[in-house]
């Protein structure tokens, strides 16, 4: 169980989060460059306020309290009383001190306390800020730790479900594999290397088997002197290694760190395969994507319709209402063709006012069922601008495929071009399809 109870909603598949933070200072400066700075960084709601009483009355009288930042010193408490009075409420809770205390830091630590810092260290509103957007995304990440010692398996999901990580447990490889199958949503793995029956190198060598660098981070795990073992843990796909035994501070800072490196491949990854204006993926990755998908199409004998998709009149729509409404256009349309899509279709912005589609499993009448539908959505959209409704309507090209060997993704992209070049001809927002 987590030791934070207002997680559990979260841990058990509900979506609402809470969102609110609560900081409890008597420094009207610090307050207000901790706000901007979360404001800036991650746009949550911060209540600040300078007194246990008054943090007792607004948790009591508000929900959606995420987690709470406090000074220790405050004129209605001294710092055990601060430090009990939010850990027994079960809020994931980061002290704040202006006064280094090893002493106290250890005190607090020992707590379920999320993280001791030092207010008036250089860095520290901007640590503050990223400490509190982490926590704020660790609730949507699975964590797996892998570990045959019960203790030991149970201190680390301990400290990865305080920091907000949903948690599972595995007691050996085998387990752990059969875990990954079954739970897409993991990308943090904490593993130990001595188990039996499947060392920690071997789990992780069979692990990215089925799992990549750029969906889940590992951390290894050993007591042992072993020179030898780090290298061996990063060469078979592990992304840190940890001795044991560990501090909660390292702890943290370590996973944090590779969870951070995990999103930043993730988004560098979108940004070089989403069209930014729309969200939809980019000419470039339905060309890579595309060109897998029709081998294994043929393979299994499934017909596939390509068509290209084009707004009518787009230059009429900048030159009459301004690009931002066309920037306005080309997001609704892309939404629209986003919601009409089904899970095992591509879609794309394939540039301009152009976007692409891959269908596969379609017969030729039930392809010009899907695109009538589609065109039919698109026309009945209102785009909102300046008080006024814009409407748009688009013409699409569709090619079914013949199946034939020496097909590819160029000629059904260059024969559903050829045929919205016949819908454009034709009078334009209508659907012409081969078949």
């Amino acid at each position: 169980m987590s030791p934070f109870p207002h997680l559990a909603a979260f841990q058990a598949g509900d979506e609402v989060l809470p969102q609110k933070v609560l900081l409890v200072e008597n420094s009207r400066t610090f307050t207000t460059l901790v706000r901007e700075a979360i404001s800036q960084r991650i746009n949550l709601p911060v209540t600040v306020v300078s007194t246990l009483a008054e943090a007792a009355r607004v948790l009591e009288s508000e929900d959606g309290w995420f987690m709470v930042m406090t000074g220790l010193v405050l004129s209605d408490g001294d710092r055990d009383t601060v430090v009990d009075f939010f850990v027994s409420r079960g809020l994931p809770t980061v002290v704040v001190s202006g006064v280094y205390d090893e002493d106290l830091r250890k005190r607090v630590l020992q707590q379920q306390i999320i993280d001791y810092v030092l207010k008036n260290a250089p860095g520290s509103i901007d640590y503050l800020a990223w400490l509190v957007q982490r926590l704020e995304r660790n609730r949507r990440i699975a964590a797996l730790v892998v570990d045959d010692s019960l203790s030991a398996r149970a201190y680390a999901a301990g400290l990865l479900s305080m920091y907000g990580y949903r948690t599972e447990q595995a007691a050996g490889g085998a387990e752990a594999l059969e875990v990954l199958e079954k739970d897409p949503g993991i990308r943090l793995v904490v593993v130990d290397q001595e188990m039996p029956g499947m060392e920690g190198v071997e789990f992780i060598r069979r692990m990215r088997a089925i799992r990549a660098r750029d969906k889940v981070t590992v951390i290894g795990l050993s007591g042992s002197s072993d020179p030898t073992l780090i290298p061996r843990f990063l060469k078979n796909g592990a992304n840190d290694f940890l001795r044991k035994p560990f501090s909660r501070e390292e702890f943290f800072c370590r996973v944090s760190q590779n969870v951070d490196q995990l999103e930043l491949i993730g988004t560098l990854q979108d940004l070089a395969t989403r069209d930014f204006l729309t969200g939809l993926p980019n000419r470039r990755h339905f060309l890579e994507q595309g060109q897998r998908m029709l081998p294994h199409l043929r393979q299994q004998s499934a017909q596939v319709a390509a068509a290209m998709v084009d707004i009518d009149h787009f230059k009429h729509i900048n030159d009459t209402w301004g690009h931002e409404a066309g920037d306005d256009a080309l997001r609704a349309v892309a939404n629209a063709v986003s919601r009409h899509a089904r899970p095992q279709d591509l879609v794309a912005r394939f540039g301009g006012e152009e976007f692409c589609l891959l269908a596969p499993g379609l017969s030729a009448d039930e392809a010009a069922t899907y695109f009538e539908d589609l065109r039919h959505r698109i026309a009945e959209l209102d785009v909102q601008i300046a008080g006024d409704r814009l409407k748009t309507t688009v013409s699409i090209g569709v090619c079914l495929s013949a199946g034939a060997h020496d097909e590819t993704l160029h000629s059904l992209l260059a024969e559903s071009d050829r045929r919205l070049y016949l819908a454009k001809a034709g009078g334009r927002n209508q659907v012409i399809a081969s078949g």
